[in-house]
Parts: C-alpha cells; sequence; structure tokens
C-alpha cells in the first residue's frame, strides 16, 4: 500500500484527491492537513465521505509527512516549495498542484506568482505531469509539478498539430472556459452565488499566469517559435472546462488525414477521447472523471482547424492527473482508482 499525506485537504482539489482516494485499492491515508480544522474528521466537513474516509485532519506541525511514501501539495502557491526539500531528503515523493514547480524558467514563474523561487535547485529536477506528453520522466521523477487546468486541454489540443508541423505555431487561439470551482474553495466576491451565476466574462485578457507554462511546453513539441493569444473566461458552472482552439494549416491536409493525426497520437491513451470529427463534446460528458474529450472541426474546409476540448477542471485538470502521475511514479496500472463514469446530467 502507497502511504498518502495531503497537505491542504480542505479546498476543492484536497477534496477531490480524497474522493479519488476513497476507492483507490493501493493507497493508504496517512495525514491529511489543515491548521484550523486539527482534528475534525474529515466526513465532518465533507459529508460525502461519510463512511468512506475515516481519517481527521491533523495540524500540519504533527502530521508525520516524512513517514509518507508521497505527498500531495493542494494548496496556494509557494506553499510547496517550502516543504520540499525536508520532505525529499526523508525519501518521500512530491506532487504539488499549485505552480511551484511547473515553471523552469524562474523568471517568469517570479513575474507571475508575486514571490521568490526559493528553492531552484529542485526545480530543475522537477518533472512536468501531464502523462500524454511526458509519461516516461514522470515515471522516473521524485518531485512532480502539476500541470493547470487550462494548460492540459490547451496543450493536448495542439500537441498532434504541432508534432506534424501542419499549422503556423506563431498565431495560435485559445479560447477557454472554466467553472467557478476553478478559482478555488474561498470567499471571494467574484465567486459569490449572485454574482457568478446568470453571467458570463472574461478574465486575465491582457495576460495570464497559465500562458508561460503552456508556451513553455508547447515549445517542446515544435522547433518553431510559439505564439499564443489566450483567453480565459468564466462560466456560470461548478465544475467543467471547455477550450476551442484554432490554428491555421500551412500544409496541404485532407480531413481525414487531420482526424487521422489525432486518433494516432491518443489511441492508446485511456483519459483521451478522440471523438468522430464534427463532434460537439460537452462539459458534462466528463464531470467528476479524469476523462478528456477532443472533437476537430474546419470550416468550409479552410485554412482553419478548429479543436474542441473538454475535461473536468478538478479531476484531469488537477486531482486526477496528480493521481495519474503518483499511478506512474509507484509503477500502478495508470488507470488506478481514476476509470470513474461521468456523471450525468
Amino acid at each position: 500500500m502507497i502511504k498518502v499525506g495531503i497537505v491542504g485537504g480542505t479546498g476543492y482539489t484536497g477534496v477531490e484527491l480524497l474522493r479519488i482516494f476513497a476507492t483507490h485499492p493501493q493507497v493508504q491515508l496517512q495525514a491529511v492537513t489543515s491548521r484550523k480544522e486539527d482534528g475534525m474528521p474529515v466526513a465532518d466537513m465533507y459529508p460525502s465521505l461519510r463512511g468512506r474516509v475515516d481519517i481527521a485532519f491533523s495540524s500540519p506541525d504533527n502530521a508525520r509527512l516524512t513517514e509518507c511514501d508521497v505527498v500531495f501539495f493542494a494548496t496556494p502557491h509557494g506553499v510547496a516549495m517550502a516543504q520540499a526539500p525536508e520532505l525529499l531528503a526523508a525519501g518521500v515523493k512530491v506532487i504539488d498542484l499549485a505552480a511551484d514547480f511547473r515553471l523552469q524558467d524562474i523568471a517568469a514563474f517570479e513575474k507571475w506568482y508575486k514571490m521568490p523561487h526559493s528553492c531552484p535547485e529542485l526545480l530543475k529536477e522537477a518533472a512536468y505531469g501531464l502523462p500524454e506528453l511526458n509519461r516516461e520522466n514522470i515515471r522516473k521523477a521524485r518531485l512532480i509539478g502539476n500541470p493547470g487546468c487550462y494548460p492540459t486541454t490547451m496543450q493536448l489540443g495542439y500537441a498532434p498539430l504541432l508534432k506534424a508541423g501542419v499549422i503556423d505555431a506563431s498565431h495560435l487561439i485559445a479560447d477557454c472556459k472554466s467553472g467557478v470551482s476553478g478559482a478555488g474553495r474561498k470567499a471571494e466576491i467574484a465567486t459569490l452565488f449572485s454574482e457568478a451565476s446568470d453571467n458570463f466574462k472574461a478574465y486575465g485578457v491582457s495576460g495570464h499566469r497559465h500562458s508561460p507554462e503552456t508556451l513553455e511546453q508547447l515549445g517542446k513539441l515544435t522547433d518553431d517559435k510559439v505564439g499564443l493569444l489566450f483567453t480565459p473566461h468564466l462560466v456560470p458552472m461548478i465544475r467543467g472546462m471547455h477550450s476551442t482552439l484554432y490554428a491555421r494549416l500551412i500544409k496541404d491536409i485532407d480531413n481525414a488525414a487531420l482526424q487521422a493525426l489525432f486518433e494516432d497520437a491518443y489511441k492508446n491513451e485511456p483519459f483521451v477521447d478522440v471523438m468522430p470529427f464534427g463532434s460537439h463534446p460537452e462539459t458534462r460528458t466528463t464531470r467528476a472523471s479524469n476523462m478528456l474529450r477532443i472533437a476537430l472541426h474546419r470550416p468550409d474546409n479552410g485554412d482553419t482547424v478548429v479543436v474542441l476540448v473538454v475535461q473536468d477542471n478538478l479531476v484531469k485538470g488537477a486531482s486526477g492527473q496528480a493521481v495519474q502521475c503518483m499511478n506512474l511514479m509507484f509503477g500502478l496500472e495508470e488507470t488506478t482508482g481514476l476509470m470513474h463514469v461521468p456523471v450525468l446530467p
């Protein structure tokens, strides 16, 4: 059994980890930390876990995280890099769901996250946790930087096209929407029901912290310079993400060959579903699952290819992907504990 610790168990990604681990056959929950809720049974805060999770929250000072095999950080940016050196020195693997180990460019990290990076020597060895594009590095890693939710959709949506060299990499456009849970479990005016419900808005138009992460990773897929115009939007639903990606074709390729690029790229990927050409994937078809669905369009058979990508931002976009990485790191079947059927309606 893998002894698992979760730092920050009271947020949405934390409870998603708990939900997944409640039925994971190879996991033993060792510690779930929260200073404020120290001693409270986890199931008292999240009644959905009654009868499934019998552990109580513990203060980080008393959690004995160094006795775990792996520790997940479901915390704000900056927490994991403060604690990772001690855990790694004790032989504990670390998976961070925040941004501390996503960006190799320290200057970009410090610019976008407004804090110094405290362990750049560890950053160099961190593996980027997107299994479909970085599986072998994840298998060998002891430290994972889990991808952002938006970057997951953009990378998996653009990867086959960039690798094949059939699009203009310098002018990519990503029009993305996320449910409100992507903002985290906190009291904030913008995410109050009266503010977010019956409303739709863009944010981060002049620049978003997921842009440098996505550019850094897309740049590994092509020798061409990548340019990305990324606009995120907040939609009035709890969970779910829909990314509409645009790219200009620069090679003569028919629709069947375009579809084949994606089907070949993801034919052995258990969590990527390439739908028939011209399909319209819906966010509800991935709700509460680790599945990501992709569909291609080519309006008027012109020179623009449109890639539609949907996922659950809390699962494949966060906690499910982190568990996918853990499975690889410990030599388990990648799908272990993650074969939940999406919840519909």
